[in-house]
């Protein structure tokens, strides 16, 4: 059978998502842990897949992976968490046999952005010109095998206690994406390029700008939406909700 977890996890305590040798991936963690409790033998012949790899730093609430096992798996949220730190598997489901977690509807990502006396008309302005479909070329560290046009399906802006929170809504994304517009937006906010300035680098993509990159740590994959729902645990859902609420609360004393 075929089956895909729901998980979140703490970017900040490991060297990125994506497997590499000789160093602690979340990743290399979860396949480790599967491996040890037989329910695959290696990732290769379980069809091993994820939904997303996040960068060094980046956190999240809801990651999805998928593998083919042929043991009884009722009971492999509790004995996977309890073989885990600074993940936690909350949701599951069975899937065809075909899933590929990467073919995802949606993907969401949140960031949060300490206040420090920036505008919210500004930072909103700046934030909705990348709304729709564009070369992101000079938004991304892109690879020279992958297509640099992406749609933006929506951002939402909204002021909490402590952050300008950004909610990105796209099917895919390109790698530092998120990050690199978040630095052209803090930067309109500060006044040192303006709205149009900006937007000349998302609409001529051929002429090379670079706005810099935001730091991780504030980034959250808060979810991949598929056509179908997980089945999720209470318990462990209420786990996962206060394990945002410390994210949240560390990312506030970051300087």
């Amino acid at each position: 059978m075929r089956v895909a977890l729901k998980f979140a996890y703490d970017g900040r305590k490991t060297h990125g998502f994506a497997r590499q040798p000789n160093v602690e991936t979340i990743e290399g963690t979860l396949i480790d842990v599967l491996i040890k409790l037989k329910f695959i033998s290696n990732p290769k012949t379980a069809l091993f897949r994820a939904a997303s790899r996040t960068d060094k730093g980046v956190s999240a609430l809801g990651n999805v992976i998928a593998f083919n096992t042929d043991k009884k798996i009722q009971n492999i949220q509790k004995d996977c968490n309890n073989n885990l730190e600074h993940i936690l598997v909350y949701g599951i489901k069975k899937v065809p046999s075909d899933f590929y977690p990467r073919y995802a509807k949606q993907r969401i990502y949140r960031y949060y952005l300490n206040k420090n006396d920036y505008e919210y008309n500004l930072l909103n302005s700046a934030a909705s010109l990348f709304k729709g479909t564009y070369d992101f070329s000079n938004f991304a560290r892109v690879e020279s095998y992958k297509n640099p046009v992406r749609t933006i399906d929506d951002i939402d802006v909204y002021e909490s206690e402590d952050f300008f929170v950004f909610d990105f809504f796209a099917q895919t994304y390109l790698w530092q994406q998120v990050r690199r517009m978040i630095s052209a937006i803090e930067k309109v906010a500060k006044k040192k390029i303006t709205n149009d300035q900006m937007y000349d680098a998302l609409k001529y993509p051929g002429k090379t700008v670079d706005f810099g990159l935001a730091r991780p740590e504030p980034l959250i994959l808060r979810d991949v939406i598929y056509k179908f729902k997980f089945e999720y645990n209470e318990c462990l859902e209420n786990k996962k909700n206060e394990f945002e609420k410390t994210l949240i609360k560390e990312i506030k004393y970051l300087s």
